[in-house]
């Protein structure tokens, strides 16, 4: 929210520098973002000046552009090329010199010396639009004769420079989205700090009715959505530019001037807090505006041109025949304000947050109105705002009140009611607060004190303050009021012993695997939980059916909850490769979610979703680049398997106690999975698929694998941590080589293994594959090396021979192994 320092200072009195108030703002909750010196017009026409063009001559090489020379005031006058139609000798003008900065836009650009059709030109003669005083292009500005040569245009003009304080308001202040809403706040720390001050508005003693020439009535329909509608009709109104004063107050907050009825609209808002709606009268089929719903898919085109199809659910302000408006958010083509408009109707309501919060999130609308609306405003101040608007109408536009004011509220919000207790402040708040103290702070926050006793005060808060309705929300403002500052820190600390729970453990265990994987050459990243659901179309481990969408999303792109820490990972990988730097070690701990719809049950609606900490980790690029020991390598899954099986033997899960086998995840071309005994899946791990890969833009083999972390800490939750001694007796390696079949993994040769021998088995290793001639069709050869060790005494031939027996034996029984 941008503040005016000036124009804040209309409302509250008071002497502090634009710092101090920023410094107040902030010690009270409406923390300040920053802090600016602002001119009503960009770049505050540094640059510019009144000249007078002493001679005008057509340019030789053009039939349209003219050769002048401008007096400056400098000691010689300067040759400025000008193309405008109506430039001509003797004319005062607004000249940008050489340096001057103009902008159009966000865009900016440097007045140089130039060359136009050969001809030198050192600045550059101005048109309205050119350095922002106006809209105009149609030709350059003449001044009057009086206008003094050399004066600068800022001078000229008048302009002022002002303060901009950007007050970043927080989702439950929608009281502090204006000007006066923020004064108000000023002004408690001004009483509570002790400084002579005083809060205070325009009346609208101005206010009257000229006639009744267009009586407008009004009927609401649907009064849950529609609390309250106020509308004033104004005839014979003069559209046209807005006065200076006006323009410059807009443009300082950073809004666009567009004509004086909309201005007015636009200034009441940022004023008071009240959004305005303008419609022209003609538009008012009927003199009628009825507040309702339309039927579902009804069409309805917005101002800036783009079809919309409504909701049953969509709040329209109608005439007779027609939906005009969204209620709140935004209006109908043909509805609003133009230069021919003569006739005009001023609405002036209360809208429920909920409904204008879901219609702008349906048709993907933000307007500065729907902001105020869907965050609830002050229904008080309806007519108020309605009769500032009727004011400004009749002085700047030329109009007439030509209605009495139709206020249609058929059930008037009543003010929040706490009973707030003195124990209860000063327990909540850690020390005691002068009784006075407590009723100064509620009164200058506009809160009503209806009855008081010893133990405390019975409150009415106006309905504005929709974020204070019990007593816990009186003393967080008396609170912020006080000074968070001027609580003392105590001198004693009171705490409790806890016992360390199964979070703390689980959480030590995070940090423990987090820094071995960062010692390990990797590096953390967080990804938003939020993905878009298009990463699921055609999965089917991940299928979009057992995502969790969300109901009201900020965009498509963020529409669900992910199911996988994949994309995320991905995102990262293709982001970090455009950027030069494809070698990559990457890992997130982090939260999946997965939706079940054949569990839903109405009784316990969070039966259908499972929510789960998941590991992942990344490898992707080279493992070895531009060493001048080792030549470059690439990555490989091997690799990333050795970092997935050092994680599980730092947490204590025993490789022997789990089976590897082939995954069927499409997400990867081709993976293993990693079950413990039961089958329950821990982890999975293999290469990316090509699909997956190109849709991320991403041209490197990606190699990942997930943990599913909340299985893993559930499966060594009982282990205990044994030690022993290093063997003093030595191990035995022993070798086969097996012929199996092509469609035989490793992990079914490494599973059988250690189910065979469980206890002198200590390592299985793959060394060499072979495949080729001289072997039977749909035949491979598996090198496979065997460490047998007993901890107790040197192993002797013959039991070492009954093992590999035995091994030889249950591998060509369940494989159908060879010897070769």
């Amino acid at each position: 929210m941008n503040i005016s320092y000036k124009w804040l200072k209309e409302y509250v009195d008071f002497d502090l520098t634009p710092q101090e108030v920023c410094d107040a703002l902030t010690s009270e909750g409406l923390e300040v973002g920053a802090l600016e010196e602002v001119q009503s017009i960009k770049g505050g026409l540094k640059g510019l000046y009144v000249g007078k063009v002493l001679t005008c001559d057509m340019h030789p090489n053009s039939d349209h552009l003219h050769v002048t020379t401008v007096d400056l005031g400098h000691e010689t006058p300067s040759q400025i090329v000008c193309g405008a139609p109506n430039v001509a000798a003797g004319q005062k003008v607004i000249v940008a010199d050489i340096g001057c900065v103009l902008y159009d836009g966000d865009k900016e650009f440097v007045i140089k010396k130039s060359k136009l059709r050969g001809v030198d030109s050192f600045g550059m003669i101005c048109a309205e639009d050119e350095i922002g005083i106006g809209t105009d292009h149609n030709g350059i500005i003449v001044l009057p004769e009086d206008a003094p040569v050399g004066q600068p245009a800022a001078e000229y003009y008048k302009l002022e420079s002002d303060w901009l304080i950007e007050v970043d308001i927080t989702a439950n202040r929608a009281d502090a989205l204006s000007h006066w809403g923020v004064a108000r706040d000023l002004y408690a720390w001004l009483v509570q700090n002790g400084y002579k001050t005083s809060l205070h508005r325009p009346d609208c003693s101005a206010y009257s009715v000229d006639n009744n020439d267009l009586p407008v009535d009004v009927t609401i329909e649907n009064t849950d959505a529609c609390k309250r509608y106020a509308c004033v009709s104004i005839t014979d109104c003069d559209v046209k530019e807005s006065p200076e004063w006006l323009q410059n107050k807009l443009r300082v907050i950073g809004l666009r001037p567009i004509n004086n009825i909309v201005d007015i609209t636009n200034y009441i808002m940022m004023a008071y807090g009240q959004p305005l709606h303008c419609f022209d009268a003609d538009m008012v089929k009927g003199h009628h505006i009825v507040v309702k719903t339309m039927p579902e898919g009804t069409p309805f085109v917005t101002l800036d041109g783009v079809e919309h199809k409504l909701s049953e659910h969509d709040l329209a302000i109608c005439n007779e025949e027609d939906a005009m408006c969204i209620a709140g958010v935004f209006g109908g083509k043909g509805s609003g304000t133009y230069d021919t408009t003569k006739n005009v109707v001023l609405e002036s309501a209360y809208f429920h947050p909920t409904w204008i919060r879901k219609s702008a999130r349906r048709h993907g609308l933000s307007t500065d109105a729907s902001f105020r609306f869907e965050r609830g405003i002050d229904p008080n101040i309806t007519i108020y705002a309605l009769q500032q608007a009727a004011i400004l109408c009749k002085e700047l536009a030329g109009g007439k009140v030509s209605m009495e004011i139709k206020d249609v509220y058929p059930e008037p919000m009543e003010d929040f009611k706490v009973d707030l207790k003195y124990d209860y402040v000063n327990s909540l708040i850690g020390k005691v607060i002068p009784q006075e103290t407590v009723k100064s702070i509620v009164t200058s926050l506009e809160m009503k004190i209806d009855a008081e006793d010893a133990e405390g005060i019975k409150l009415s808060v106006p309905p504005y303050r929709v974020d204070v309705q019990r007593p816990c929300d009186v003393v967080e403002d008396i609170l912020r009021v006080y000074g968070y500052n001027n609580v003392e820190i105590p001198t004693q600390l009171k705490s409790s012993l806890v016992i360390k729970g199964d979070e703390d453990n689980k959480h030590k265990l995070e940090n423990i695997v987090c820094e071995q994987l960062v010692g390990s050459g990797f590096n953390e990243i967080l990804n938003n939980s939020l993905t878009k659901s298009a990463y699921y179309n055609g999965l089917n481990e991940y299928h979009s059916d057992n995502l969790v969408k969300i109901m009201n999303p900020l965009s498509s792109d963020l529409n669900v909850l992910r199911e996988t820490l994949l994309f995320g990972g991905l995102e990262s990988i293709a982001h970090n490769a455009n950027r030069k730097s494809p070698n990559l070690r990457l890992f997130e701990i982090g939260n999946v979610y997965h939706f079940s719809p054949e569990r839903q049950n109405p009784d316990n609606p969070m039966q259908a979703y499972k929510e789960e900490t998941h590991l992942a980790l990344w490898i992707s690029g080279k493992r070895v680049s531009g060493s001048w020991a080792h030549p470059d390598e690439d990555s490989t899954i091997f690799e990333l398997k050795a970092y997935l099986l050092n994680i599980f033997r730092r947490i204590g899960l025993s490789v022997a106690s789990v089976v590897f086998k082939a995954s069927e995840n499409d997400i990867f071309q081709k993976g293993l999975s990693v079950t413990n005994r039961g089958g329950k899946l821990l982890a999975e791990y293999g290469i990316v698929s090509k699909k997956l890969q190109k849709e991320a833009g991403i041209e490197s083999p990606v190699y990942y694998a997930d943990i599913n972390w909340t299985a893993v800490t559930k499966a060594i939750k009982k282990n205990t941590v044994s030690f022993r001694e290093i063997s003093k007796y030595p191990a035995v390696s022993r070798d086969l080589a097996l012929l199996i079949d092509n469609n035989v993994e490793f992990a079914e040769v490494e599973r059988i293994a250690y189910q065979t021998e469980k206890k002198f088995l200590k390592r299985v290793e793959l060394f060499d594959v072979y495949e080729g001639k001289n072997l039977p069709s749909g035949k491979k050869s598996y090198a496979v090396n065997f460490i047998l060790q007993d901890e107790e005494k040197t192993l002797n031939d013959k039991q070492i021979d009954a093992i590999m027996n035995k091994l030889i034996a249950n591998l060509k029984k369940q494989l159908n192994a060879e010897l070769r």
